[in-house]
């Protein structure tokens, strides 16, 4: 069997995030490859995606997200270009 991941939006506007074993490793192994100077992936229905998503939606409702990109942000770095995400969001 090969990754299976599927991410969508259900009804209610949640993400979710549907993965077989093999899917579930590849994510972890990409997000653990991280760091300041590989500093991100991308994920969509191609074989140039780091990390293959389906398009199979599993209920009928759902929004498929095709492409993505996950991005390693060290405290850093948001702290010098993003300090509003930094902190009490209250």
């Amino acid at each position: 069997m090969k990754p299976r991941i599927t991410i969508s939006l259900s009804a209610d506007g949640s993400l979710e995030i549907h993965l077989n074993q093999m899917g579930r490793d590849l994510l972890v192994r990409e997000l653990l490859q991280l760091s300041e100077e590989n500093d991100h992936f991308h994920l969509g229905p191609s074989e140039r995606d780091e990390v293959q998503l389906s398009s199979r939606a599993y209920r009928t409702n759902d929004k498929i997200v095709e492409y993505g990109k996950i991005l390693f942000r060290p405290d850093a770095w948001d702290e010098k270009y993003f300090p509003h995400v930094l902190g009490d969001p209250n």
